[in-house]
């Protein structure tokens, strides 16, 4: 029988580097810092990770098992998958070899996009799914369920509130009347593809943040300050953090500004972790 992991508890490469040098390194329940300079390696641990983890979820490696050159150690030590989700920064133009479903609506023309797409299909699954919730909590007869079910909707509108607080300056504001995200400027109505890139970048993280529904799951992010504003780099970290407290975090970083709100002591340097 599955069970599912509650965070990965550490992630080892062997020989990632000429040499024979490998990667061993010991992870928190809720956020991990991996800095260092440029070219030191931040991005190919991730990219290892992520590779790793797709391999548990193919069946093809085991936790606490080598393949690969890899192992990723999950907690509890008796699961045997763990939820993750994975977001890539660079607004990068759509390859012609990419799968013909990414080109299936006209508005998608770079990764952020697809991103975006990806997860309107994903917000209107969860839409759905809290939606039953409430309406089976609702129509139960316990006064006790009725608070359950305002409870169930307050990420959705921690979410909403979020965004808006954070596109302001802008003068955009979720349209809450529509079923999928689009958003009103100036009496406009604007799809997540009219974003600048950071605009995207950070509805596409705190998005994924929110399809989750608070369940545990890892969240692997290389370099996610790239396009974002300082502002909204010294507040990530929070911001997921507050829309679901169960998320274990896994990011690579190089800027002093995505630390600053009270991470700094736990920042991992290459190095440190390197045998």
């Amino acid at each position: 029988m599955e069970k599912q992991a509650q965070y990965i508890s550490s992630i080892e490469i062997n020989a990632l580097w000429k040499g024979g040098r490998h990667i061993k390194w010991s992870l928190r329940p809720d956020v991990n810092i991996l800095s260092g300079i440029n070219g030191v390696g931040k991005s190919t641990i991730i990219n290892h990770s992520v590779r790793g983890l797709h391999l548990i979820d193919s069946g093809e490696l085991k936790p606490g098992e080598i393949g690969n050159g890899i192992t990723i150690t999950l907690s509890p030590a008796d699961a045997t998958s763990i939820r993750y989700d994975v977001i890539r920064s660079f607004d990068r133009p759509l390859l012609h070899s990419d799968l013909l479903e990414k080109l299936a609506d006209s508005r998608v023309k770079t990764e952020l996009d697809w991103q975006v797409y990806k997860l309107q299909k994903r917000f209107l699954d969860y839409q759905v799914n809290i939606g039953n919730s409430i309406i089976e909590l609702l129509t139960s007869g316990d006064p006790q369920d009725a608070l359950k079910a305002a409870e169930v909707s307050r990420p959705k509108a921690m979410f909403q509130d979020m965004v808006d607080e954070l596109f302001s300056d802008t003068k955009k504001t979720i349209d809450r009347r529509s079923n999928e995200i689009q958003f009103i400027q100036n009496g406009e109505v604007l799809t997540p593809y009219q974003l600048s890139s950071g605009e995207k970048q950070l509805l596409v993280i705190l998005m994924t943040v929110l399809v989750e529904n608070n369940e545990p799951y890892t969240l692997l992010m290389d370099e996610p300050e790239i396009s974002l504003h300082i502002e909204w780099q010294q507040q990530l970290i929070q911001l997921i953090r507050r829309l679901n407290p169960n998320v274990q975090i896994i990011l690579s970083t190089h800027s002093p500004a995505l630390i600053m709100d009270g991470w700094a002591d736990i920042v991992t340097e290459v190095e440190e972790i390197t045998e």
